[in-house]
């Protein structure tokens, strides 16, 4: 009979096992910890959209949707994506379930899908976390949304690690206005360009204030500024979000290319960059999107929010030590299938009452088979009943790290487990 070939994960997905997965667990909920604290509630939307969403949201001329989603058509022969992003499903579910009646502060936690080339703390699917507010037109929410970023970090302990770049870019017709005057100087120095700056330059000029090439830069130093083009009501909401940060004592750093490519942005943009990633840069971004609600068929909503992907949030938190699983306490070990079920009942009960991690083993072997398994599980303890513990109504209970051995009854097991817990 020929070999079966194992089949392979597809490039640029993962499986996420222990260690990690119980780290990120324990990530989630803090995260999710944080932003409830400040109002914010989960929703769960879906994962798959029409394509049309995404279309008429990010725009087609975008490279997360002429490049990296994942879109294909169903059996309806529908077009359909795989959500890159949230935000465009958040809208689409306000205005379906019609909850554009009174302010909504939200987030939503769970797989997004680009088709990038995949590195360390970025993946073709990869966890995200949208954090979103609807029906605040004031300068304070864009602020606290940046304080919760900084409370988020500091909370992980690497808010010191990551620098805030925050900037304005105004109004859409202020923009408009902007961009035919950045257009025109650009043309003039077209040679300089690169390839994607030159492709840009018909579909999304503003992009190009965000290249990366050097020499694209150096056009950009004699460029105009968008800060030329904003009237007074962009001015004042800009100085108010800058004087709310400094009376909170946000560290700030004033990025004017720092601009969002889609339309429905205005005004406040931000993002969370570090240098403790490599190459990896951006960690968190957001931003103001007042008109993105209208564009999809509701009615004028302001709105603003962020986002960021959990996994570089990880690596960071990581290297800080501040994402540690919680151990395993007690192993409970039963010498023949009569103490199976007694030593499951107890392992339950001190779950309960300790609030803390105790494994059963659940097979019938040697004792040192299990005293194994209990060594390989991590436990600080190993829990063990024979006939002579059932019957005396005791469990011997075996440091695993100093070998000393002792009998208790349930009352002193207790005790002496809780003692651990509280050193």
């Amino acid at each position: 009979m020929s070999k079966i070939e194992p089949i392979q994960s597809l490039r640029g997905m993962r499986n996420i096992l222990p260690p990690e997965s119980s780290k990120l667990f324990i990530l989630k909920q803090i995260i999710a910890e944080t932003l409830q604290q400040f109002g914010y509630q989960p929703w769960e939307i879906p994962v798959l959209e029409k394509t049309a969403l995404f279309k008429r949201s990010i725009g087609e001329e975008t490279d997360v949707v002429s490049k990296e989603m994942y879109t294909f058509n169903d059996r309806n022969d529908e077009s359909i994506t795989l959500r890159p992003e949230a935000t465009a499903g958040v809208v689409r579910t306000m205005i379906e379930e019609g909850l554009l009646q009174q302010p909504q502060r939200l987030y939503v936690e769970g797989p997004m899908f680009r088709y990038e080339r995949p590195q360390k703390g970025r993946y073709r699917q990869f966890t995200q976390i949208s954090v979103e507010a609807f029906g605040f037109d004031d300068p304070a929410l864009d602020a606290e949304l940046i304080f919760i970023g900084a409370k988020l970090f500091e909370r992980l302990g690497f808010l010191d690690q990551v620098q805030l770049e925050y900037n304005t870019i105004g109004t859409l017709e202020e923009r408009r206005e902007y961009q035919k005057a950045l257009v025109i100087y650009l043309r003039q120095h077209i040679e300089s360009l690169d390839e994607d700056s030159v492709r840009r330059l018909e579909t999304n000029p503003l992009r190009i204030l965000d290249s990366k090439n050097p020499q694209v830069q150096k056009v950009l130093d004699d460029a105009p500024v968008l800060d030329d083009f904003l009237g007074e009501a962009s001015q004042e909401h800009f100085s108010r979000v800058c004087a709310l940060l400094d009376e909170l004592g946000i560290a700030y750093q004033r990025n004017k290319r720092l601009v969002r490519g889609l339309d429905y942005y205005n005004h406040s943009v931000f993002e969370w960059t570090t240098d403790a990633l490599g190459a990896q840069g951006t960690i968190c971004a957001g931003g103001r999107y007042d008109a993105l609600v209208e564009q999809l068929g509701g009615k004028p909503t302001p709105a603003a929010g962020f986002a960021f992907g959990i996994d570089r949030i990880l690596l960071l938190a990581e290297q800080q030590g501040q994402i540690k699983p919680e151990s395993v306490l007690a192993y409970g070990i039963a010498l023949g299938v009569e103490q199976q079920a007694p030593m499951m009942d107890l392992c339950a009960r001190l779950r309960q009452q300790l609030n803390m991690k105790v494994v059963f083993h659940p097979q019938n072997q040697s004792m040192k088979a299990q005293m194994k398994k209990a060594d390989q599980s991590g436990a600080i303890f190993a829990m063990i009943m024979g006939d002579g513990e059932r019957a005396e109504g005791v469990v011997t209970l075996k440091n695993l790290r100093t070998g000393e051995q002792t009998q208790h009854s349930e009352a002193g097991l207790v005790e002496v487990l809780q003692g651990v817990e509280n050193d």
